[in-house]
């Protein structure tokens, strides 16, 4: 059985997961507005995988007695700016949430849950990636700028993200 404070910041990351979810949701579709469609295929993949991880934390916390309490997601801003200040704002948000799994793991630590502890791992080695992939992008976009032929490139090849 889980602890109640560790059921409630479960119920917290979860709605956290849900929110990135959201964002990642809004800024594809503000790309494709903007005939970005490898942008946006790249953030719609954002979008499954954080809706993926807010699934997994809901089966663990159900396979250990605990309740999942679905609470309100934040409306996601409608513009996110150039691709430079949109990647900005993915690898921001991406080191957001690696502090809020670290948080989650300090309450599974205060608890003594080392089941929780073990499980919540595999989020923060995911978070390593997921930071590192937004800075790859960002970083190729900063070198080419937000216009041109080689903006169109990275669009093509964010494209190809499965």
């Amino acid at each position: 059985m889980i602890s109640t404070k560790l059921q409630d910041a479960f119920n917290n990351q979860i709605q956290a997961e849900m929110n990135s979810a959201h964002i990642y949701l809004a800024m594809s579709v503000e790309s494709e507005a903007k005939n970005l469609s490898g942008f946006a295929s790249w953030l719609r993949a954002q979008y499954q995988e954080e809706n993926s991880h807010a699934f997994k934390l809901m089966d663990y916390l159900l396979e250990r007695g605990g309740s999942v309490k679905l609470q309100a997601i934040e409306a996601p801003a409608a513009e996110y700016g150039t691709p430079v200040e949109l990647f900005e704002k993915v690898l921001a948000h991406e080191i957001h949430i690696s502090n809020l799994i670290n948080k989650l793991y300090e309450v599974a630590l205060e608890e003594k849950d080392y089941a929780a502890q073990i499980f919540l791992q595999w989020f923060i080695a995911e978070q390593v990636e997921e930071e590192a992939s937004a800075s790859a992008v960002l970083e190729r976009l900063k070198i080419v700028g937000d216009k041109g032929g080689s903006l169109l490139y990275i669009d093509k090849e964010l494209g190809k993200r499965a």
